[in-house]
């Protein structure tokens, strides 16, 4: 499919830069790409050849400096076999130099995690990352994120919600913007969560993520304030959360806005904004993309499936169409049924 082809474009291009960033900061005066230039110009060659051209080019320089014994380079081969999904050789390239190299370490815990070029083996996947959490390493916080979630899950482990708690508060360390972000949101959804619910450390978490760049903890914030959970109801920092998270492409976020909207009877914003998510096909890509959880986009999607049938039958915003508006309720239904479920709840109880 067409949106396919353009997200693994740029993850290709997203790949290429990475590799070259890295090169550029490991051999800053060698012509990495073959072009004459030194690495500190390689990064602009992006934009004249394509991403596999780049990586090819890396991959013959890296080979060169393989031969002569240096295991940066060996791990920098791995990671181009990596992005280009060559998984076996790159198991080959990381696992060689594991006992050397803790980066390497963990991107074997991730294939054996993932049964990426070998056997799935979640339980050796958590030796590895717990190894790697106990290095000085800046990628120990990763490290210490994916165990917590095999805790969380269950994958390798015994499932634990304390053991989930004490590595993600370890990953997100205080809040630290140079640990692990993803941590910090993943505590405002644990202490959310009916069994861990504690909504202030939830409001706590989220603040801290959002103020650190997460775009899902922004949109979690958005909410927490429209409904007054772990913070004081507030609409103003409600639609200001929202708005800021929906125009940076939190679907959840832009659901909520439509719902909003509507609920403040500003029904031509509803419609206009509930026309552009409902054309959203690929929820994996768009998560891809912005990082948030993939029933999470769905979510925000029903939401305005739901709220756009709603006009249409109604004939506010948008000309009277009922039998469309039942076909956007039956889409939303399917996209979530248990959104779909509250919002007919709060409509028969007036509501809405």
């Amino acid at each position: 499919m067409e949106p396919d082809s353009q997200v693994a474009s740029q993850e290709q291009i997203k790949s290429a830069e990475r590799i070259l960033e890295v090169l550029k900061q490991v051999y800053p005066n060698e012509d990495v790409t073959g072009d004459g230039e030194a690495s500190e110009n390689a990064v602009c060659t992006i934009d004249t050849v394509s991403p596999i051209a780049l990586l090819e080019r890396a991959e013959k320089f890296l080979r060169a400096k393989e031969e002569h014994g240096d295991m940066q380079a060996r791990f920098l081969l791995g990671q181009i076999h990596f992005e280009k999904h060559q998984y076996e050789e790159a198991f080959r390239a990381f696992d060689s130099i594991k006992d050397q190299d803790v980066q390497a370490l963990y991107q074997l815990a991730v294939m054996h995690f993932d049964g990426l070029g070998t056997r799935a083996d979640p339980g050796l996947a958590v030796e590895y990352m717990k190894r790697v959490a106990l290095s000085d390493e800046h990628v120990k916080y990763a490290a210490l994120y994916n165990i917590g979630q095999a805790y969380l899950q269950g994958h390798g482990v015994k499932p634990s919600d304390s053991q989930t708690e004490r590595y993600w508060l370890q990953a997100a360390a205080d809040g630290n913007p140079n640990a692990c972000i993803k941590a910090q949101t993943a505590l405002g959804m644990f202490y959310s969560r009916p069994e861990s619910l504690d909504l202030k450390k939830a409001f706590f978490w989220h603040s801290e993520a959002c103020g650190n760049g997460s775009l899902e903890s922004q949109g979690a914030l958005g909410i927490m304030y429209l409904h007054g959970k772990g913070i004081s109801k507030s609409m103003e920092s409600a639609i200001y959360c929202l708005k800021g998270a929906a125009e940076r492409g939190n679907v959840y976020a832009q659901g909520h806005l439509v719902a909003c909207y509507y609920q403040s009877k500003v029904y031509a914003k509803a419609v206009a904004l509930a026309q552009k998510i409902i054309e959203y096909k690929d929820i994996q890509a768009i998560a891809k993309t912005t990082g948030c959880l993939p029933e999470f986009v769905a979510k925000g999607i029903a939401i305005a499936l739901f709220h756009y049938g709603r006009c249409l039958q109604l004939g506010i915003g948008i000309s009277q169409d009922k039998a469309q508006a039942e076909l956007y309720y039956a889409k939303a239904v399917k996209m979530d049924a248990e959104v779909s479920k509250e919002i007919q709840m709060a409509i028969t109880l007036g509501k809405i």
